[in-house]
């Protein structure tokens, strides 16, 4: 297996003179001929090979990349195979860490290995970045209120309070990732007071959050199917019409779809067509880090204005 242009990206972003997590190498945009399913993290000081198929010469990538990463002080190569029952990580090269976590400038999230999603997703780096613009520029809104809808471990929520001052709804289904959401907070010694972590489905229990409202800020950013709870082709277009029931007469929210089977044309029409007052601002840019041969295959986050 020739990995001459994975070990050439890793190297050079390497030497960004940066520990803040990244994606190294993004197989997955099909923009590397054979190499389609292989992805490199860093979670500094651990480096996080993801093998979604089975590929020849996997350790030997491995020790090769533990040439490039141990003189700049990494401790070891987590090794995820996706293709085997349970997506186990093994530690091929160096040690293993005990605690790994994700860096974002003065911010640290734990990570579990030991799940195939790792707790904190690098491609909606974007989105976190609009958010925090988003809450510094309503720095003088009274009773700021932002609603972060399917949470996951909360890493938009501790974003926008790093950011400044406002209250926040974390909705999931998942009390374990609500859980870790809070330990997100806690472990960066963020004030929990204003924030809540709801165990609720977000489309099944809206009348449960809704009156929390109204808020100038929203955060939508569902799985792309989670059996028997939501599935991006039946379900989002009937949340998009509850949504302006909770919101302020005049709202921003980030509007996210991770399904490559859906356009961005088509996503728009989803938006735009449920309900008048919404209105598509701009898409925001892909993070360089996951190029992809098809825009349209790729994360798609939408900036979306909503006036009653």
């Amino acid at each position: 297996m020739n990995w001459n242009s994975l070990l050439a990206q890793v190297e050079a972003k390497l030497g960004d003179g940066s520990s803040d997590s990244r994606r190294l190498f993004h197989g997955r945009g099909r923009t590397y001929e054979g190499l389609e399913q292989v992805c490199v993290d860093r979670f500094y000081p651990v480096l996080l090979v993801t093998f979604f198929a089975e590929h020849e010469g996997e350790d030997a990538l491995c020790e090769q990349l533990w040439r490039l990463a141990e003189p700049r002080g990494y401790l070891g190569i987590a090794a995820q195979r996706r293709y085997r029952q349970g997506a186990p990580i093994e530690w091929p090269c160096g040690q293993p860490v005990a605690a790994p976590v994700a860096r974002r400038g003065a911010l640290r999230f734990p990570l579990t290995f030991e799940r195939q999603n790792v707790g904190f997703f690098l491609d909606i780096e974007p989105g976190r970045r609009w958010l925090e613009a988003q809450v510094r520029a309503h720095a003088g809104t009274e009773n700021l209120k932002l609603l972060n809808l399917f949470a996951f471990t909360c890493a938009f929520s501790a974003i926008a309070r790093a950011a400044g001052e406002l209250d926040i709804i974390n909705v999931d289904v998942n009390r374990g990732v609500l859980n870790r959401g809070r330990e997100n907070h806690t472990f960066n010694s963020l004030p929990l007071k204003g924030i809540k972590f709801l165990k609720l489905d977000a489309l099944r229990d809206f009348g449960r959050f809704d009156r929390r409202g109204p808020f100038q800020l929203a955060v939508v950013d569902p799985p792309t199917r989670q059996k028997g709870r939501f599935d991006v082709s039946e379900n989002y277009g009937k949340l998009l019409q509850l949504l302006p029931r909770c919101l302020a007469d005049e709202a921003e929210l980030l509007m996210v779809m991770n399904s490559p089977a859906h356009s961005e044309a088509h996503f728009r029409a989803l938006i735009e067509g449920a309900d008048g007052g919404f209105r598509v601002v701009a898409r925001l840019p892909q993070s360089p880090d996951f190029p992809d041969r098809d825009p349209d295959a790729a994360l798609k986050m939408l900036h979306v204005s909503f006036r009653r």
